[in-house]
């Protein structure tokens, strides 16, 4: 993916109660408006609706965060939902944590559209990592390189105005602004 361009590739299937594996690693390249920043790209799963829904660029989708540094993390795009156990050590700041207490997290919030992983389980720049994504019903599992980094529950989005389940859906790899090749799906 030369990362050139905002946008993704899809598959035309929607898929449910799966087992997604991607190995990744970074190439050299980035574009604007990531010349200077992190590399970033995601794997968006549950997505539904138009393209450019997300942003202008993606599908409604869960999306586990493929960025330096933020592998695994979780980010809500275009009115989608999950409910994940999170602390909050900062304000507006959520990590991950199988011990706390589920908070909503949604496209719809300010602070709470993203929550951070915890571990940070990421092979340095330039080696291939792998990601595991574990669907199954209302549940999604975040795993990278082997180590769970987030569960996530009750996936949902905002359909005329009402909270739905969002169980199933195209599986789509963005293009966000830096080189990234992939292997191995």
């Amino acid at each position: 993916i030369s990362g050139e361009g905002f946008g993704g590739i899809s598959t035309q299937t929607e898929y449910e109660n799966y087992h997604l594996r991607v190995e990744f690693k970074w190439g050299q390249q980035k574009f604007h408006p990531r010349k200077q920043r992190k590399r970033d790209s995601g794997i968006l799963y549950h997505g539904v609706g138009p393209q450019g829904a997300g942003y202008g660029n993606w599908l409604r989708s869960q999306e586990f965060q493929v960025q330096e540094g933020d592998c695994g993390d979780y980010w809500s795009i275009d009115n989608s939902m999950v409910d994940i156990p999170a602390a909050e050590p900062e304000p507006g700041r959520y990590v991950y944590d199988s011990t706390a207490s589920l908070r909503p997290f949604s496209f719809a919030s300010e602070s709470e559209k993203r929550c951070i992983k915890n571990p940070d389980a990421e092979n340095a720049s330039g080696q291939w990592n792998v990601v595991d994504i574990y669907c199954f019903g209302n549940k999604s599992i975040h795993v990278i390189n082997g180590k769970v980094v987030m569960k996530l529950y009750n996936s949902r989005h905002i359909v005329n105005g009402k909270e739905t389940p969002l169980e199933k859906g195209k599986i789509q790899i963005q293009s966000e602004g830096a080189e990234l090749f992939i292997r191995k799906v």
